[in-house]
């Protein structure tokens, strides 16, 4: 009688599905997946940690589309890959974790290393099944990796090791395979008419993209052209709606600039596409809003809308322009463009080098700008990196950048970069790391060397933890327990295999950049910039002043004169 084993099972039907990498570290339950693995095409990747298991799948799966994998062993292994299931999950990105399991026989009997993964991973993913029989196998993991591609997210395959070395008779193992149908919504024809309307009506039409809008850039160009309209963007639409757009305004929100949080807050008319931007006081309260998103329950779930209608970007948009009337009224536009000529003047006065050795974040921001590939990848971990990432990293169509926009995690970019290398062995991945988020799992740089991955990690060394310090300080408070006392991390590279070098002098550091840019290998930039450095959002409001001020009160009273005055000359004496 031929047969096979559970778990050879279980990565046969993964493969099928696409998976390429699986993530993970090895352990007594996992055994006979890693066995099934090792005689699979599928490749093991080898991390440190299973936080960073999950980081790097869910970056590979986010950029690629393609459905990846992670799998450790029984309890505290399956645990670490909590905050990287949520990170993919709130991405969207099809992930398949195996959580390998104790024996079926002592299941509920508190066996050493037992955990309830299901009442752990059922909230925080699409897919959250046992096997509890072998001839289960194949169809549960079919419907994993089914659930995982269809709603994006992460599915949760739990799998105990008796299962798993368990045989299956392949003249009873049924054939469940995942499917992937790609179905095309969009409203209706009397719907498109009242948006074509309403849109028509607005004397100041403005357009918010959202991350919805991937691959309608050419039509939201033209949509722009047709209703005279500036076009802002959430922080996730970067990559698809800035480049090539002489409508662009740029980001709104705590990270964005001013330009994009004109463009909406002065409009009349505001059209969402395939965005679910969080922050209320960030729309406008007095205009009419029309919200186009895939989803019927985001409709005006973050803010009063007056009209909704539920479609895919490209196919509504595609409906939509031949119904709009091109506006000639270009005022409003013109209005808008001003602001942002102005915003662009203040992003690069901004960036520039200023005498001495301080070296300023978006200087630095802007040299990886500079000399990074044209199809470079980058990833930024939570707090100040994520902001100089987004707002001075410029992107082409092919440059593609990821942060921790949703979940707001920090030890993610170097993690997520190991995964995109692994994707895109050819592309330069360059990972803008925050000192606190690096020195959270720096125990995988160790992956870079070991799987010869030849990513890029800058550390952005303000021996603090920058953006919790900044949120003390606008609240009034003064900046406790954020001070962090670092190594050289350059030698810390080099002593674990990478090139590494540190930079304190900013007339050292463009050449330093280009050298670490092109090291063939795994390579760290450790660079001392501005520890003082403020993220000023597109508007001040008058309580931040405030507190501001509160903070520099305290500060002053409390015989720290010095942080104060590093603050405004660092910042505003310029």
């Amino acid at each position: 009688m031929a047969s096979k084993k559970v778990a050879e099972i279980v990565i046969e039907t993964l493969q099928a599905a696409g998976v390429r990498h699986c993530y993970g570290i090895v352990g007594d339950t996992l055994n006979h997946v890693t066995d099934a693995i090792h005689r699979s095409e599928i490749q093991w990747v080898h991390v440190r940690h299973e936080e960073v298991a999950a980081f790097a799948a869910g970056a590979e799966s986010f950029i690629s589309g393609r459905l990846t994998a992670c799998a450790g062993s029984c309890g505290p292994g399956g645990l670490h890959f909590i905050n990287g299931v949520f990170e993919a999950q709130r991405n969207g990105a099809p992930m398949v974790l195996i959580a390998s399991q104790v024996v079926t026989s002592e299941l509920g009997m508190d066996f050493p290393q037992e955990v309830d993964f299901k009442a752990i991973y059922g909230p925080c993913t699409v897919f959250c099944e046992q096997v509890y029989t072998p001839g289960q196998a194949r169809r549960v993991t079919a419907l994993a990796a089914q659930t995982a591609l269809n709603e994006g997210g992460v599915a949760v395959i739990i799998l105990p090791s008796d299962i798993s070395v368990a045989e299956v008779d392949t003249k009873a193992d049924q054939p469940f395979s995942a499917h992937y149908p790609r179905p095309v919504t969009q409203p209706n024809p009397e719907e498109l008419v009242a948006v074509a309307k309403l849109l028509a009506a607005g004397k100041k039409v403005s357009i918010y993209a959202g991350f919805g809008c991937e691959g309608a850039h050419h039509e939201l160009i033209e949509l722009a052209r047709l209703l005279k309209a500036p076009i802002a963007h959430t922080s996730r639409a970067k990559d698809f709606v800035e480049y090539d757009n002489p409508y662009n305004m740029g980001m709104t929100g705590v990270f964005g600039v001013e330009s994009g949080y004109h463009a909406m807050m002065e409009c009349d008319t505001l059209l969402l596409l395939g965005a679910d931007f969080a922050w209320k006081q960030f729309y406008p309260s007095h205009a009419k809003v029309i919200q186009v998103d895939r989803k019927g329950a985001h409709l005006g779930r973050r803010h009063p809308i007056d009209l909704g209608v539920v479609g895919d970007v490209l196919p509504t948009l595609q409906a939509l322009l031949p119904l709009i009337e091109e506006k000639t009224t270009v005022s409003w536009l013109e209005e808008c463009l001003k602001h942002r000529q102005q915003t662009l003047k203040t992003l690069a006065h901004d960036q520039r080098h200023t005498e001495g050795t301080l070296i300023h974040p978006q200087y630095l921001t802007h040299l990886l700008d500079k000399h990074a590939t044209p199809d470079a990848l980058f990833t930024a971990d939570g707090g100040s990196p994520m902001v100089w990432v987004l707002r001075h990293i410029n992107v082409n169509g092919a440059r593609r950048t990821l942060t921790s926009l949703r979940h707001g995690t920090m030890a993610n970019a170097m993690p997520q970069a190991l995964g995109l290398q692994k994707a895109y062995p050819g592309r330069q991945v360059i990972s803008l790391s925050g000192d606190g988020g690096l020195a959270m799992l720096l125990g995988d740089l160790l992956t870079a060397v070991q799987e010869k991955l030849p990513i890029k990690v800058v550390v952005y060394n303000n021996a603090s933890l920058n953006f919790v310090q900044i949120e003390q300080k606008v609240e009034g408070l003064l900046d406790n327990y954020t001070d962090l006392h670092n190594p050289d991390f350059s030698e810390v590279a080099q002593a674990m295999g990478l090139y590494g070098r540190q930079v304190s002098n900013g007339g050292d550091l463009e050449e330093a950049v280009q050298a670490f840019l092109a090291h063939p290998g795994p390579a760290l930039l450790d660079v001392k910039v501005n520890p003082e450095e403020l993220v000023m959002p597109p508007k001040v409001e008058l309580g931040q002043v405030a507190g501001m001020a509160l903070y520099s009160a305290k500060a002053v009273l409390g015989g720290r004169a010095g942080d104060v005055k590093h603050l405004l000359v660092d910042n505003f004496i310029k």
